[in-house]
């Protein structure tokens, strides 16, 4: 298992919102890039970005500050966030350098597409983003819910040669109360799809918790910047010889 920072960015900020509410965001950083910095001085080898914005509207928001943030460390980043067409998926890839991207809305709006991506670029650079709500996978942003039942979505992306998940459960992300290990271990139990755990992590426990259960990976976010977890440390223990990003 390895640990991957997260930043979370909006209007070109770094912040972290609670339960995915937009209304309820905390500004950690107004620069970005040195956080990502920081996180390469630390001894982390990954970065996860989410641009919210384009989450919510479908466009590349906070593309500068995420060209920025390639331009000023040697992290593999997978990013987040707007991402619906083959062109920004090949602006990310292609042009900024950025190692994977994550669809979401629009991998469970058309299979076909995720199908077409995947065949182009191999599935070690597509990932799919599975945020659920209830039970449901939710979209656009975290603001709309679909009637597709988590566990089927992710046996369907399976089935068409997705390996590897970021999965959130929206009532735990920004919560710090721990993740939802029951979600994650349903999901193992149906699938050998691999799969980052992602919202609530609170303390170090979690990431022993989720690496005695042999999962993929964790991110970690509102923990670290919240002085929950000493992410340095942390990182130094971690075994990340498993995570083959080129």
């Amino acid at each position: 298992m390895f640990i991957i920072p997260a930043i979370d960015l909006q209007n070109g900020e770094a912040v972290r919102l609670y339960k995915g509410d937009y209304n309820q965001k905390t500004i950690y950083s107004k620069e970005p890039e040195k956080l990502a910095q920081k996180f390469e001085q630390m001894g982390a080898q990954y970065l996860h970005i989410v641009d919210l914005d384009g989450a919510k509207n479908g466009t590349t928001t906070n593309l500068e500050t995420i060209r920025q943030i390639r331009r000023s460390t040697n992290l593999k980043i997978q990013v987040g966030g707007g991402i619906r067409t083959e062109e920004t998926v090949g602006l990310y890839l292609e042009k900024i350098g950025i190692n994977r991207v994550i669809l979401g809305t629009a991998a469970l709006q058309n299979l076909d597409f995720l199908a077409k991506l995947l065949k182009k670029y191999g599935p070690e650079k597509i990932v799919v983003g599975v945020d659920i709500k209830n039970g449901y996978v939710s979209t656009s942003g975290w603001l709309e819910t679909s009637e597709i039942p988590y566990l089927s979505f992710i046996q369907q992306l399976e089935k068409i040669g997705v390996r590897y998940t970021v999965i959130t459960d929206i009532s735990k992300d920004g919560t710090l109360t721990g993740p939802n290990f029951n979600l994650y271990a349903e999901i193992k139990s149906h699938s050998k799809i691999n799969f980052v755990v992602s919202g609530g992590v609170k303390d170090k426990n979690d990431i022993v918790q989720a690496l005695h259960n042999n999962y993929y990976a964790i991110i970690i976010g509102k923990a670290y910047y919240e002085g929950k977890i000493d992410l340095e440390s942390e990182l130094k223990n971690a075994d990340e010889t498993n995570y083959p990003l080129s």
